[in-house]
């Protein structure tokens, strides 16, 4: 057999051995990273590898669940198990196909981590759908099952798959994450409105943390789940600084009747109601869980100020009318409220938070607070001081990092380091899209990377048909 024939020419001349040799680790790497967005450009892929198939089934069965529901890891099983599955089934046409053989060994750590069993339930290929009015993803799910069955004609038509979801969160100074994953810093004193459609309205009130800076955090939150037939009437959850209930304003825990199935660790069956609250930690972390609409929401107390995370179905989120069109989750802050420019946020002076630390020590009271608080340090932060704070909980170089560093030297107030870390947590818990967690500030390394990934895309293939030339 003679060498194999590269798709592209002057490969040849990248592959003499001693370049070979120098770059074989880089060039694999490479090639693991990119070949699943350059397949077919380069005589690399088997086309009867169904592995694209493999990857798209696994999203679509785990693209609806978060671990912050119950029956979380039960289901995740069951779709790591029918993935699994499915890349034996074409394991021989796969051979030789990096992006399979990466797919098999990512399957194979997430179970371990997930200690899913290799034996046990996978989802159903054609399962029976008992429609639950007051579950969103039921009432989806069994809308979905039904046109699919009447369009079955029309198969190259993609129809209407799973329900798309969006993710908005506040933090900080505050610093807000919209649907469009547009990152902003705002001054938005007092009461704004985040997200107000005809199914939930979210309202934050903003205060000044600190003389000479127009930067605000937030200390009161208000939500309301309005009426739905059949589910629930209107609630109204509140929370405010150092008042973090695990109730609605009615004293209720929870709403609608017993309808919501849920399946626990162990895969037991049991029952929730269409809008509860679950309080994760007294005080300081609650969560909301609206299953007749598909919402989820996260509120913490972290020092003296409040952070939120929200995930909603597209579709509701985009239920309003004209009146309805000031929404800082759907739009971002009006310019004129900006502190950031364009996405790049300059970093304050230090001074201001010196100014914080003697409002702090002139408050009766605030050594107790400190106590309860030890990570408030009285502290006045460099740059380089508060770079290395901020690294001890964030590792990666991103706008949640560089949110840190600015909250830092603008308030003193270390208890924004946690608030940061806790904001990408619930980012990273809720976000449905895990290409998009990562946002980078105008002008680093990284985003310059970003920016210029269509010349790497371009120079991929050279790179692709020149192992070609290599290994085959």
């Amino acid at each position: 057999m003679g060498r194999a024939r590269c798709c592209c020419r002057g490969a040849e001349r990248l592959a003499s051995p001693s370049v070979t040799r120098r770059f074989r680790p880089l060039l694999l790497l490479i090639i693991g990273l990119c070949c699943g967005a350059h397949i077919g450009q380069c005589q690399v892929a088997t086309t009867q590898c169904r592995i694209q198939k493999c990857t798209t089934d696994f999203v679509s069965l785990t693209s609806h669940l978060t671990p912050a529901v119950d029956g979380f890891h039960a289901e995740f099983c069951k779709a790591l198990r029918a993935y699994s599955a499915c890349t034996q089934g074409t394991a021989k046409a796969c051979r030789g196909n990096l992006v399979y053989h990466s797919a098999v060994l990512g399957i194979s750590d997430l179970m371990s981590q997930r200690n899913c069993s290799r034996d046990g339930p996978t989802p159903s290929a054609h399962p029976e759908i008992h429609l639950e009015p007051c579950n969103y993803h039921s009432r989806t799910q069994h809308t979905h099952t039904h046109s699919h069955i009447h369009s079955h004609s029309h198969s190259h038509g993609h129809g209407r798959s799973r329900p798309s979801y969006l993710f908005c969160g506040l933090f900080g100074d505050p610093h807000l994450r919209t649907f469009k994953d547009s990152f902003q810093t705002c001054k938005v004193e007092g009461a704004w409105p985040l997200i107000d459609n005809d199914y939930l309205s979210v309202q934050v009130t903003n205060v000044p943390v600190v003389n000479g800076s127009s930067a605000t955090a937030t200390n009161k939150i208000t939500i309301i789940f309005k009426p739905y037939e059949g589910c629930t009437d209107q609630r109204v959850y509140q929370a405010v600084t150092d008042s973090l209930p695990a109730a609605f304003d009615d004293g209720t825990v929870s709403s609608g009747d017993p309808i919501h199935t849920s399946f626990g660790a162990d895969g037991a069956a049991g029952k929730v109601r269409a809008l509860w609250i679950s309080e994760r930690s007294p005080g300081r972390h609650v969560e909301l869980h609206a299953g007749y609409i598909g919402v989820t929401v996260i509120i913490r107390q972290l020092g003296r100020y409040l952070t939120l995370a929200v995930r909603i179905p597209e579709e509701l989120a985009q239920a309003y009318d004209d009146t309805q069109d000031l929404q800082l989750c759907l739009n971002g802050c009006p310019s004129s409220e900006r502190i950031d420019q364009a996405g790049h946020l300059p970093l304050p002076p230090s001074p201001p938070a010196l100014g914080l630390q003697r409002q702090q020590l002139r408050r009766p009271g605030y050594s107790a607070q400190m106590q309860a608080y030890p990570f408030g340090a009285r502290h006045v932060f460099g740059v380089e001081g508060a770079k290395e704070r901020c690294s001890e909980k964030l590792e990666a170089l991103d706008i949640y990092f560089h949110s840190c560093v600015f909250d830092l030297l603008t308030t003193g107030d270390a208890n924004f380091t946690l608030a940061a870390h806790s904001a990408q947590k619930d980012m990273e818990n809720l976000h449905p899209h895990r290409d998009r967690w990562r946002i980078y500030p105008r002008g680093s390394a990284a985003s310059f990377f970003l920016s210029n990934s269509q010349l790497i895309k371009k120079l991929t293939p050279l790179l692709l048909c020149a192992l070609s030339v290599v290994f085959l």
